[in-house]
């Protein structure tokens, strides 16, 4: 049952549009309630106007947010006496609409007006809540909804037969609601729920009541009966290394069109009907309700597998290819002339015995998906209880897919950047360097993990990264470049979270110093372990996963001027140096044939936020140059052609450079970033 979670000494002011959000926020909070995205609230009341006028006014959610989230900013203000003349009319287009209610705003830098304005205008309440709630909408789903909803509610409530939000329907509900005196609730045939009140207390009171009611009806009903028909299909022993194996073929697989991130659920709700015996003819039907349409298509991808290991790499590339060709002929039999076809691969992918995968342009985009796939399930499950499970036809799933209306939400979605859809691996990430350019890679969109045996210093600096760009924007992740177990572990959670990799930066570092007749060979084989081995692990396991996902991809070595000349006092560090920037080339001599560039960057003396610059080699190279710690920086500042200090900031931006499509044609290079050191000049 859900709860009533209304607190009767808030300390907020009755009638404000304070308490319109903290309503608005309590239905939102509970997703049985609300979908994320759906569902309006509305409060009527009076305010001033331009001229200082007193006008009755309507307050309603703003197209484009999220009940659970929003603030008092994404409501919009409206007069309430010009929308009320719009009942007069018997016909009104949605551009006619959307125009009108632009004329209708109080403040202009309000958010466009809630597609369903005007159903909240025309029915006189003054607290009106419109949500999705999953026990609802199985009833409006079941074939026989509307004799179900009779034993519940009996005389209280309206039903109305399926339209498309807009005028028509505000009409049809405002007048069905005056002709049943009785009338307590609408039940909006495959959509959802209206309730109102004199308070806003007694309108979040009477959704929640509705709400259990028909939520105590589905308990008794799916107690009757065996859900979903049973288990059809054994959970796999192996699940993880399933996923492992395909996810990258999937993102490959899928992104044909556009670049995609996946990620997995293998949730016990998900898991019961992927495996159950109705899921593949439930799936099929199409969506639980009009607002998931565009963020998770009208059906998902279904794959049926006998659980053999070696069939499922071409079970899955079969099915994402069927699918992306069915879609097609359903975009073109169905397009209008202005229509532009969104990506035809799957959003929502079910797999017997593994759970669901869910693909979008970000992490915020597939967890969209997953949650309205979690609700899609939970109604197909009431309304199986209930006798059946129905949707809108595929016409109508096309016209909501693609309604001018629904699309104006995704367009208040922030440019996409430089590395969108991209998943960045910087090793040494928690470093001056490396936490620079995950943060240069988050500015362009990317998604990133940060591998670095500092876990804390990583984590603070994804931490950092998720509250300024979004949640699971960036990961941390502890691993030794020395330990080939741990980058095989490393890429196998980046692949888990994000679904594959596109670019891997080498960055984990260190150095020593020390004459050459001095030079250890612990201290060699230290060089050699951290930044070439290291380096060599690193990049193997990230080729791996591009040669799976067929995307291209980009690697960055982080060398320095000792690759090209070789340093005094440090023949470990810059023989190894030299290593990587050869191992570079060699990867894009190979790599070519796959659309996978290899570049190299090489820096000199950046000590800011360096921890190789706080430890020993600080003094080392001081002792080298014969002079003061603290003079290094002026020092090597005065020995560059243009006397200039370089910053990690420098360097990330070179490394971004490599991995852009500005050096879309350029592989196997080394860039200098040293200020100009003439002696490391390229021969």
């Amino acid at each position: 049952m859900v709860e009533l979670l209304w607190e009767e000494n808030n300390g907020i002011e009755k009638d404000t549009i304070e308490e319109l959000t903290y309503r608005s926020n309590l239905i939102g909070s509970d997703r049985r309630v609300c979908n994320w995205g759906g569902g309006n609230t509305s409060f009527k009341t009076t305010a001033k106007n331009f001229k200082d006028e007193e006008v009755t006014m309507m307050w309603v959610k703003g197209s484009g947010s999220d009940l659970a989230t929003m603030n008092a900013t994404n409501f919009t203000a409206l007069n309430l006496d010009d929308l009320l003349e719009l009942q007069q009319r018997e016909t009104m287009s949605d551009e006619e609409m959307v125009a009108y209610l632009e004329h209708c705003m109080i403040n202009k830098n309000d958010p466009r007006a809630s597609i369903e304005t005007l159903l909240h205008a025309f029915l006189p309440y003054k607290h009106i809540d419109h949500t999705h709630p999953d026990a609802i909408i199985s009833i409006c789903c079941a074939p026989n909804g509307r004799a179900i909803a009779k034993e519940i509610y009996g005389e209280r409530f309206v039903w109305v037969p399926y339209i498309r939000p807009g005028f028509t329907l505000s009409k049809m509900i405002a007048e069905a609601v005056q002709n049943n005196p009785n009338a307590e609730l609408v039940l909006m045939e495959k959509h959802g729920l209206v309730v109102w009140g004199n308070t806003a207390l007694e309108s979040y009171t009477k959704t929640i009541e509705v709400i259990n009611e028909a939520q105590n009806y589905l308990d008794h009903a799916m107690k009757k009966k065996e859900l979903f028909g049973g288990q059809l299909v054994a959970p796999h022993k192996n699940p993880l290394q399933i996923l492992e194996t395909i996810l990258p073929i999937i993102r490959g697989e899928a992104s044909n069109y556009e670049r995609l991130i996946a990620n997995y659920d293998r949730s016990e709700e998900v898991l019961e009907f992927v495996n159950s015996v109705e899921a593949k003819n439930l799936s099929a039907i199409g969506a639980a309700c009009p607002d998931h349409l565009v963020h998770t298509k009208m059906t998902p991808l279904f794959i049926e597998w006998d659980q053999d290991e070696a069939t499922i790499e071409q079970v899955i590339r079969t099915g994402i290819k069927q699918y992306q060709q069915q879609y097609i002929k359903y975009f073109e039999l169905h397009k209008g002339p202005n229509d532009k076809m969104f990506t035809p691969s799957p959003r929502v992918i079910l797999i017997q015995g593994i759970g669901m995968v869910n693909l979008g342009k970000d992490s915020k985009s597939c967890f969209i998906s997953n949650s309205l796939y979690h609700r899609a399930i939970v109604v197909m499950k009431g309304s199986y209880a209930l006798g059946g499970f129905t949707s809108l036809s595929e016409a109508e799933s096309f016209a909501i897919e693609y309604w001018p209306l629904e699309l104006y939400k995704l367009s208040l979605a922030p440019k996409e950047g430089e590395f969108s859809r991209q998943i960045a691996f910087v090793t040494g990430g928690a470093g001056g360097i490396g936490s620079e350019t995950c943060r240069e890679f988050a500015r362009g969109g990317a998604h990133i993990v940060l591998a670095d045996l500092n876990l804390e210093g990583a984590q603070k600096v994804a931490l950092s990264i998720n509250e300024q760009f979004g949640d699971n924007r960036a990961i941390a992740i502890k691993m030794d470049v020395t330990k080939e177990e741990e980058i095989v572990e490393a890429f196998r959670q980046t692949i888990l979270t994000y679904g594959g990799v596109d670019i891997v930066v080498n960055n984990a570092g260190l150095a020593t110093s020390s004459p050459f007749e001095d030079t250890t060979l612990d201290e060699w084989n230290l060089n050699m372990a951290v930044l070439g081995t290291g380096y060599f692990l690193v990049s193997r396991e990230g080729f791996k996963i591009m040669k799976m996902q067929e995307l291209g991809g980009n690697f960055i070595f982080v060398g320095s001027k000792n690759s090209i000349y070789a340093g005094k006092n440090a023949a470990a560090y810059s023989s190894v140096k030299a290593l990587e920037t050869h191992l570079a080339r060699c990867i894009a001599a190979e790599g070519g044939d796959y659309g996978i560039r290899s570049n190299s960057v090489l820096p000199d003396a950046v000590l800011q936020g360096s921890a190789i610059w706080g430890s020993k080699w600080r003094e080392e190279r001081a002792a080298a140059y014969k002079i003061d710690p603290d003079e290094l920086e002026n020092h090597y500042k005065a020995r560059t052609v243009l006397k200039e200090n370089i910053y990690p900031a420098d360097i990330a931006k070179s490394i971004a450079f490599f991995a852009s499509q500005a050096s879309s044609k350029t592989t196997g290079c080394m860039l200098t970033v040293d200020g100009g050191v003439a002696a490391a000049f390229t021969r």
